[in-house]
């Protein structure tokens, strides 16, 4: 752990505690670190804490579904795939949408290897719009 800089006044409980109020109001881990550095002068949290945002929230029983980076792939994928409903001959973002769901898929890999999505899930884009949704 780094020493904590001069101008954060928050502890470590009070960090957490924030992050946690954060989190219920709805926002994700990424714009959790954004708001916590624009509006409470916190840097960065790891460094203060030991503790990534997201290793804080399974601190306190909160489990995310699906990772962070995944949802929002999936996201893309899904305005995407709206995108050519109304534009089929669109080819450039027919490419676009191969290229996201890629990365998709090999994202997904990792976490079922990792342990953090279930053996045997599977990228689907319809089951996609509902997770997003």
């Amino acid at each position: 752990m780094k020493i904590k800089p001069d101008w954060v006044e928050y502890s470590n409980e009070e960090i957490e505690e924030l992050i946690i109020k954060l989190y219920k109001e709805g926002n994700p881990p990424s714009k959790i670190g954004i708001i916590l550095r624009d509006q409470h002068g916190i840097p960065n949290v790891k460094a203060i804490t030991g503790m990534k945002i997201t290793e804080i929230l399974e601190k306190h029983d909160i489990k995310l579904e699906y990772p962070e980076d995944l949802i929002n792939l999936m996201k893309k994928a899904v305005n995407i795939r709206e995108h050519l409903k109304e534009h089929p001959k669109d080819l450039h973002t027919r490419r676009g949408l191969q290229l996201v769901e890629s990365k998709i898929r090999r994202l997904v890999k990792y976490y079922v290897r990792k342990g953090v999505l279930p053996e045997g899930w599977k990228y689907d884009p319809e089951k996609a719009a509902l997770i997003v949704k």
